[in-house]
């Protein structure tokens, strides 16, 4: 048996899926073709990813083939009780909203228990919970997200990488619309959720180029706010600069930023320091996988008091008198204060999940016990079958075409 918060909400959580299942039709009809050969038939996929309306048609589409789902949460405060009320129905669920760090570990460590022949997974957590215990179950996996990616890839520099992963961060028709567009929307829907103010005429401070950095940019001056890009890597920084925005260093940026937004995947990107000398009442948030991108501790050490002001947003008073305002706990704003990524960007990725996740079970014997690229032909048939549900048809290059590009005459 598995450990959710409310079995009552199941009922609430099936409409939901069937809300998000009937926005992924791209997904649902590149799972119905495995419906009948039932592909995972007596395989367990061991599954550790933000338990969504979304997630629960990557679920729905992995037992349609067959599989056996053991399910684990990707981050303590992102589930949907509901949907983990409907999944447990349906497959084995260790997930609820609110769970400690010691609850976390423990949801994650019973997936491992459960010997996956496959992982998908978000953040890494249960890549390296599984390789680190040796699990000798586990024939393959599928990587979420790129936090996950690098993480996975430092167990492999490390030799401690016991199976192929494959990494669906990579994948064109994951980051490009997932990261982007996904994170961009989902990000100020979480940050307006929380906080219920206006965005246009705020100054709104991007730590971190990426393409989420990216995304949540372009969505920040879609709301007309005016926007400033921090960054390390000197080029990301000029494709800011000439993509219009102001680029600073944070020590600049901190005293005039008005909401700040960190999307590097990298440990205490807003330190104490700068948030020292932040304007009265800044407002903080995370679009990263882990909660260290602000350095949460040394703020919450540093505070002279704490008071939760709305669902997911507490005050903090700081010694030089001013406030502070922190989203999410510092954890992903997108999915602590909101719903997470729409089903339309999601049904690409999960897309991608699936079937990589058939793909590195059926292979798994011929690949290398490294991180893998998505294969070329399952970005090809994700983006295809993207544009059917969408109702978009495309042209195709004729023989002419193909072998002129193949050739190094101009005929």
């Amino acid at each position: 048996m598995g450990k959710i918060a409310d079995p009552g909400l199941a009922e609430e959580g099936e409409k939901n899926f069937l809300w998000a299942k009937g926005h992924m039709t791209a997904l649902s009809t590149i799972a119905s073709k495995y419906a009948t050969k039932k592909p995972l038939k007596g395989v367990t996929v061991g599954v550790c990813l933000h338990v969504t309306k979304e997630t629960s048609v990557l679920v729905d589409s992995l037992l349609i083939a067959g599989a056996e789902v053991k399910l684990a949460a990707a981050n303590p405060l992102s589930t949907q009780d509901d949907i983990a009320a409907y999944l447990s129905t349906r497959a084995e669920v260790w997930a609820w909203r609110g769970e400690s760090g010691k609850d976390y570990d423990w949801c994650v460590g019973q997936v491992v228990s459960s010997k996956p022949d496959v992982i998908i997974d978000d953040g890494a957590d249960l890549h390296v919970a599984a390789n680190l215990k040796r699990t000798p179950s586990v024939l393959g996996g599928c990587e979420e997200t790129t936090t996950g990616v690098l993480r996975v890839k430092a167990l492999e520099k490390d030799g401690k990488l016991g199976y192929p992963i494959v990494a669906i961060n990579n994948a064109k028709t994951k980051f490009l619309f997932d990261n982007r567009f996904g994170t961009g929307q989902s990000t100020f829907d979480g940050i307006l959720r929380a906080t219920s103010l206006l965005i246009a005429g705020k100054k709104v401070v991007v730590v971190g180029y990426g393409w989420v950095g990216k995304g949540v940019a372009k969505r920040a001056r879609g709301l007309d706010a005016n926007v400033t890009v921090v960054e390390v890597d000197p080029i990301k920084a000029l494709e800011a600069h000439l993509d219009g925005f102001l680029v600073a260093n944070i020590g600049e940026a901190a005293r005039y930023g008005e909401i700040f937004v960190t999307c590097t995947g990298q440990k205490h990107v807003i330190s104490y320091s700068a948030v020292k000398s932040m304007r009265d009442g800044a407002i903080l948030s995370n679009a990263g996988h882990f909660d260290v991108e602000i350095d949460v501790k040394s703020i919450m050490d540093e505070a002279k008091s704490v008071k939760q002001v709305r669902p997911n947003t507490d005050e903090i008073a700081l010694p030089n008198g001013k406030r502070i305002y922190l989203l999410g706990k510092g954890r992903i704003v997108n999915l602590v204060a909101a719903e997470g990524h729409p089903p339309e960007v999601m049904q690409m990725s999960f897309a991608n999940q699936f079937m990589s996740a058939l793909y590195v079970y059926k292979n798994h014997s011929k690949l290398q016990k490294k991180v893998l690229d998505v294969p070329p032909e399952i970005e090809e048939e994700v983006a295809m079958s993207t544009l059917r549900s969408l109702g978009i048809t495309i042209d195709r290059a004729t023989k002419e075409q193909l072998k002129y590009a193949e050739s190094w005459a101009l005929e």
